[in-house]
């Protein structure tokens, strides 16, 4: 294959190509031109490309997948996705968890689900919420797709349909949360997945996690309208959506296991005729629960047995699970119930927050929530004892690390050092380490136990003081395991979301880091599991590197993929495009080069001319959206 019928546009010359299967990598040369792969060999003619990229010494492979994000909302501020393509990162799925925009902005009877649905539930900031809202210009999931072709897209864009904005659509926001639908109401929403199918939409997605709220007035206290789905309405739908061979994405009524296990049997060909490919958030392992992992484990086996004949892949993530939190803004607080109270505030509004924690009721919830399993010999703290607890914080301020406080000297602290040399300062009056700190100091009562001393923290600081904690995935070992397990998919990162708390948009990068560990072989399976693997379960025209496929390629620096830190990476940056603080990872020099259909737009750390100038990425469809005559089609006259 020497390409010598045309031009090629883009040769790199020298790397080590994995093809996105188990293949061994081999060094060869890739040629682009118009938007594919033209050439992959030994030794192309460089006099045959416009450009050519010296690529000796680094790994080249498809671009990576990345399949639950949040990106609905930043590509229609800034369609490029900087931090997705600075990752290797040539397709995103979004519209995950419920949420998205295919039915457009929704506002109407006074409310702007938009704002409400994804301000407490994606831990997005109302004004940036608002900005999306204001731009949006479509009403039809047709024209939402339709839509991408004016926009400079970074990555390849992989939409669902969204359940939360699907009943709002057909039901209206207040109906969508106080009442079951209409016999002609939930047909109309059948109705319009069957379109949404027919009009390529990779697939569906639900949400049954109880701590998902709306964030306006009058509802903060109601769950997004997925939530008020019944097993009936959800049983429909998904029929649809597996007719048409397509994804079920969901989550788990972790607090009804009867219900997770009814749910999720949706995968099975054998109850329901024809298997439901589903996948669900999230496989971790939790530190104060260790149960919930195997539990996740033995329902995967089951679900996937040759007698239930599933195909359902819990979600993985490649890192350990590393929240921030402004003050309590964070999504931790959103399952427990006293810290949610402070989290139905406005982020801006900390009278709000300040009235409530001065609530003598609210103290007693929040102590009683603090110490339960701690003290005594009870039920609570045998549960403690052997990590089956419900709560996800462990409640111990040495899990408590300061990122930043008014208070300099505590940056890099955890809340229990700074406890500790309170304590003894009120005993003697010595250790405090400058005046701003020995003010602090003489503003707390006399011996503050633990709960007490933080509750003065959040009252004097609120959103001032930033910390962050690991809840999940602590054991490196346990990572490895779940990312190479056959039957998860490895791919929770949330991008795009919870712009000040979370930080995973180097997950594929770690899992990388993580395989090569264990030599080229074990990388060639990572690269698999990243791209074609991904993309054959959403059925994305993606994922491969061969002649004619898609040119959408990484390139990744193996040593500084070797030397990269991921924990030192982590930055927390302006963003003008959100007018907005977020939280990032740049892992630097780790990803060489990003080529998204055929056009090169980021080469040794910088991003090029046309990057978000001219389109790169294109809107993707179900592959075999349009094809007459496939077995789909067949399937789906029967």
């Amino acid at each position: 294959m020497d390409g010598s019928h045309a031009p090629w546009s883009l040769l790199f010359k020298n790397a080590l190509v994995f093809d996105g299967t188990d293949a061994a990598p081999r060094v060869q040369d890739v040629a682009v031109a118009d938007g594919r792969i033209a050439a992959i060999g030994a030794d192309l003619p460089a006099a045959q490309a416009t450009q050519t990229v010296d690529a000796s010494g680094r790994w080249l492979m498809p671009g990576l997948l990345d399949i639950h994000t949040h990106f609905d909302l930043e590509v229609e501020l800034e369609p490029g996705l900087p931090e997705a393509v600075r990752h290797g990162t040539t397709t995103v799925v979004v519209a995950n968890c419920s949420l998205g925009l295919a039915f457009g902005a929704l506002r109407r009877d006074g409310a702007d689900p938009i704002v409400d649905c994804f301000a407490r539930v994606e831990n997005v900031p109302k004004t940036v919420l608002s900005k999306v809202a204001d731009i949006v210009d479509w009403n039809d999931s047709a024209d939402y797709l339709a839509h991408f072709d004016c926009k400079a897209l970074g990555p390849n864009v992989a939409p669902m349909i969204p359940h939360s904005m699907l009943r709002i659509e057909v039901m209206g926001l207040q109906a969508s949360i106080t009442r079951d639908p209409s016999s002609a109401e939930l047909a109309r929403m059948e109705a319009l997945v069957e379109k949404g199918m027919r009009e390529g939409y990779i697939g569906f997605s639900t949400d049954a996690l109880p701590f998902h709220y709306l964030a306006n007035e009058p509802n903060t206290r109601k769950q997004i309208p997925t939530q008020f789905a019944g097993y009936g309405e959800l049983k429909r739908l998904t029929h649809v959506v597996r007719r048409w061979g397509r994804v079920w994405q969901a989550t788990p009524p972790k607090d009804d296991k009867l219900a997770i296990i009814r749910n999720f049997l949706l995968t099975s060909g054998l109850l329901f005729g024809r298997t439901l490919k589903t996948t669900a958030v999230a496989a971790m392992e939790f530190n104060t629960n260790r149960s919930l992992l195997p539990m996740a484990m033995m329902l995967s086996r089951i679900l996937n047995s040759k007698l239930l004949r599933g195909r359902f892949r819990f979600q993985a993530l490649a890192a350990p699970f590393q929240t921030w939190a402004d003050g309590v803004i964070t999504p931790i607080s959103e399952e427990i119930p006293c810290l949610r109270a402070l989290n139905e505030c406005d982020l801006e509004d900390r009278a709000a927050r300040l009235a409530i924690m001065n609530d003598p009721a609210w103290v007693a919830d929040f102590r009683r929530m603090w110490n339960q399993g701690k003290r005594g010999f009870n039920l609570a703290r045998i549960a403690r004892w052997l990590r089956r607890e419900n709560n996800v914080l462990s409640r111990d301020l040495r899990d408590m690390r300061i990122d930043r406080a008014p208070i300099a000297e505590w940056a890099g602290e955890t809340l229990q050092a700074v406890h500790e040399r309170l304590l003894n300062w009120q005993r003697n009056g010595q250790g405090a380490r400058s005046e701003s700190e020995r003010e602090t100091f003489a503003s707390f009562a006399q011996s503050p136990d633990d709960a007490d001393f933080l509750i003065h923290l959040l009252r004097r600081f609120d959103t001032e003081l930033r910390w962050t904690t690991i809840t999940a995935n602590a054991d490196a070992r346990t990572i490895k395991r779940l990312l190479f397990e056959p039957l998860l998919l490895p791919g929770f990162n949330d991008s795009g979301a919870h712009l000040t708390n979370m930080a995973f948009y180097d997950g594929n990068l770690r899992m990388l880091k993580i395989a090569q560990e264990d030599g080229v072989s074990r990388v060639a399976t990572a690269v698999r599991r990243l791209t074609s693997e991904p993309a054959e379960f959403f059925g994305l025209d993606a994922g491969r590197l061969e002649v004619g496929a898609a040119a959408d390629i990484a390139v990744v620096d193996p040593q500084a993929l070797k030397r990269w830190n991921p924990e030192r990476t982590v930055e927390y940056v302006w963003r003008e495009c959100f007018a907005h603080h977020q939280l990032v990872n740049r892992p630097d020099g780790v990803v060489a080069a990003v080529v998204v259909g055929g056009k090169l737009l980021w080469r040794d750390g910088a991003y090029l001319p046309v990057f978000g100038v001219e389109s790169a990425g294109r809107v993707l469809r179900h592959r075999e959206h349009g094809v007459v005559g496939s077995a789909a089609a067949a399937a789906l006259a029967v």
